[in-house]
């Protein structure tokens, strides 16, 4: 196997830019060509996931500022296919065979092109030593792992990102002096955020730790909870708020479709295929209720697996590295959805928000503001600056603790805490009672315990007592409109009723918790409700 050039200049030359890459059968070609991108010969190549992707610039029209919406990634990374493969080959090699004359016998070698064949039997392999590894493409600057800042555009071997910044950037100082920082906390607070209704400083300091997640997210390497942002009418400002971080990292549009998983699931699927830090789902339909099962184990998951329609192979996976957010009026939360997210409510109380006099604002028409290029940069500088001073001050941690984004909200409670942004988290009792289910299960729970108290109670005796009694000739529901229904407000069947109550064996609900054990000699399963403190 050999890769170089044939030392007889007889020969035809190969171009001095272009390695010469010596090939014959299709087995022996198949062999040097791995073993060639395997060393790194060819530029721009990555391997992700065991997949190798090739990473170009785009031509045409793209956003750009101005009127359009936040500038596109100047680059993008493709799956590195046969004819993507060829290409590459023929721009940047010498790929040759040798020829033989058959009336002189001479041997020459000439310049040729693998089949297809070759070329795809090349990327089946999942293996590849010399390629550099990429983590992903930021259109802006990250922390390292180490506290260091990722400035410098291109590759950078210590994150595995591509750094293509979207917009030019002015170097951060690693060591802010103290009026940056003031200037940057003014900036953020007095001027950038300054006119939006927040409910409370809780809702204020929670949207400052969603602009800054993208930041951080090399640096911690760990998830970041669901991004809620509901007001209680419309022209609240909900949207630009959502569409500052989409302004400063790039975002992707999409629609939330109400109570369907399988096309959340496919939404989800296609959205990761794009390299948009900020997923949104902007204006879900009023009083929603966010509940999704889908959507749970995506924020609790570090991988994105999906089952291609129409495809018989592994399917997509792609690294859950995105900060997803949705707005809308009087959202409510279901599920596990309430332990899942950050919680950011506006409320004008005004009648009419949208008249308010923007020449009074800090920023005058932000949205507009926002678009230009130089403005984003203004804000994103002052971001980081505010992230540096912390990084300095050796990133000091609070007590913070939510469930698997734990980490997230130490490190993020420890900064804001830094720079004196109070209320970081501070709305989780409002998060509760956003939690419509919890909500439905703590009166369930409360009236069983009011009329059966501890008794243990088969599923067919519960639902019988769930039946409205006839008084007088009148139905009477004992329950009080608190019993279990079903997707048509319908008494479950018994079968499901154990299946439902199952799930929130052990669960607290208020001050109220559902037990369970099997009775032995009636051979069914049996529930009873235990109080706090009992």
């Amino acid at each position: 196997m050999t890769i170089a050039v044939p030392a007889d200049p007889a020969e035809q030359t190969a171009p001095a830019d272009r390695l010469a890459i010596r090939i014959g059968g299709e087995a022996e070609t198949i062999r040097v060509l791995t073993a060639a991108v395997a060393d790194g010969a060819l530029p721009d190549v990555y391997v992700c996931g065991g997949q190798l992707v090739h990473l170009s610039r785009v031509s045409g029209p793209t956003p750009d500022g101005g009127e359009q919406q936040p500038a596109a990634l100047p680059v993008q990374a493709d799956p590195l296919t046969a004819p993507a493969l060829a290409w590459l080959l023929a721009h940047h090699a010498y790929v040759h065979r040798a020829k033989t004359n058959q009336e002189t016998g001479k041997v020459t070698r000439v310049e040729a092109s693998p089949t297809k064949t070759v070329l795809s039997a090349v990327l089946s392999s999942r293996y590849w030593p010399g390629v550099r590894p990429l983590a992903g493409i930021v259109g802006s600057p990250v922390l390292r792992p180490d506290g260091s800042l990722l400035q410098t555009g291109g590759y950078d071997p210590a994150t595995g990102l591509y750094y293509a910044p979207t917009t030019p950037m002015p170097t951060i100082p690693t060591t802010p002096s103290s009026q940056q920082v003031s200037a940057a906390l003014e900036f953020t607070l007095g001027s950038l955020l300054r006119d939006f209704p927040f409910v409370s400083p809780a809702d204020r300091a929670n949207h400052v730790s969603l602009l800054l997640a993208p930041i951080l997210r090399p640096y911690l390497g760990c998830l970041t909870p669901f991004g809620l942002i509901s007001a209680t009418t419309q022209s609240s400002g909900k949207t630009l708020l959502a569409e500052i971080p989409g302004y400063l990292y790039g975002s992707k549009s999409l629609v939330w479709r109400k109570g369907d998983d399988s096309e959340l699931e496919k939404a989800i699927t296609s959205a990761l295929h794009s390299p948009a830090p900020i997923m949104l789902w902007d204006n879900i339909a009023e009083g929603t209720m966010v509940s999704s099962a889908v959507l749970a184990q995506l924020l609790t998951s570090p991988q994105w697996s999906a089952r291609m329609l129409g495809s018989s192979g592994a399917g997509f996976t792609a690294t859950n590295d995105r900060l997803w957010l949705a707005t809308g009026n009087n959202i409510r939360l279901g599920g596990d959805m309430a332990t899942r997210t950050v919680l950011v409510r506006l409320d004008p109380n005004d009648p009419h928000p949208d008249q308010r006099d923007q020449s009074q604002f800090g920023i005058p028409h932000l949205d507009t503001w926002l678009k230009h290029p130089a403005n984003r940069v203004t804000v994103l500088r002052h971001l980081l600056i505010l992230v540096m001073d912390w990084i300095n001050a050796g990133a000091p941690r609070s007590g913070h603790s939510m469930r698997q984004f734990t980490s997230w909200a130490q490190a993020t409670g420890g900064l804001l805490a830094h720079h004196g942004i109070d209320g970081f988290l501070g709305n989780l009792a409002d998060m509760r009672e956003a939690d419509d289910q919890d909500a439905e299960w703590v009166a369930f729970l409360t009236r069983w315990h009011e009329l059966h108290a501890d008794r243990r109670l088969a599923c067919r005796q519960l639902r019988q007592s769930g039946e409205a009694e006839f008084v007088n000739g009148r139905p009477v529901d004992q329950w009080e409109g608190t019993f279990l229904t079903d997707d048509r407000d319908q008494l479950p069947s018994t079968k499901s009723i154990g299946r439902i109550l199952t799930g929130h064996v052990g669960r607290w609900h208020g001050d109220h918790v559902l037990r369970s054990a099997m009775d032995s000699h009636a051979r069914a399963r049996v529930f009873w409700v235990e109080t706090r403190g009992e």
